[in-house]
């Protein structure tokens, strides 16, 4: 299948597709992390129509996300909000058979519509949390492939006490916590690399 990895510089899902024979490319507005020449710097918008067979999209999440919903009004106040939004919905009602976007729970859920699923990486290999919402079209869910079960401690390796995330404050922490887990990645292309 020829398939689009939107919003991707790290080049995780992109590469467990093409591990597994697919025409795939990723799209950023930023360079590819692994310097791969299947990476498009640019506006996903400007590649939608391109015949793709299928497209998983990560828009960005920074003013849509929860997490951040003490500056809601703030963002929807200067635009930022709704410019977020006209763009998941560019990528929602793209040209393209096959679709996956995910997105942390945020307003989605109520602008556009429920997700069809909601996975945690602990479900794919990984003992952390991070939910995250998939909004899928014409593809099915994703099956766990590795559970991991809840550590004694109560919380997931990247979690403090009270829940949060480890990664303090730095300049690239929405880099680091935006990047797919690799198993999470390795169950999209088996699961919908058959398709």
């Amino acid at each position: 299948m020829k398939i689009l990895i939107a919003c991707e510089f790290s080049g995780t899902v992109r590469e467990a597709f093409r591990k597994r024979g697919h025409v795939a490319w990723s799209c950023d507005l930023l360079p590819a992390e692994d310097n791969s020449y299947y990476h498009i710097k640019g506006d996903v918008r400007d590649y939608l129509t391109a015949d793709w067979d299928m497209m998983v999209a990560h828009p960005p999440c920074t003013d849509l996300a929860v997490s951040g919903a003490r500056y809601f009004a703030e963002k929807r106040k200067d635009g930022r909000q709704q410019s977020a939004i006209d763009f998941f919905m560019d990528l929602a009602h793209a040209p393209i058979e096959l679709i996956c976007i995910e997105n942390p729970v945020g307003i989605m859920s109520t602008v556009y519509r429920k997700p069809d699923q909601i996975i945690q990486p602990w479900m794919f290999g990984h003992a952390e949390s991070k939910a995250t919402c998939l909004w899928l079209k014409g593809l099915p869910v994703l099956q766990a492939t590795n559970i991991i079960p809840v550590p004694e401690s109560g919380r997931w390796s990247n979690q403090t006490p009270s829940g949060q995330n480890k990664l303090g404050p730095s300049p690239d922490r929405w880099k680091k916590r935006s990047k797919t887990y690799q198993g999470v990645a390795d169950a999209m292309a088996e699961t919908w690399g058959c398709l």
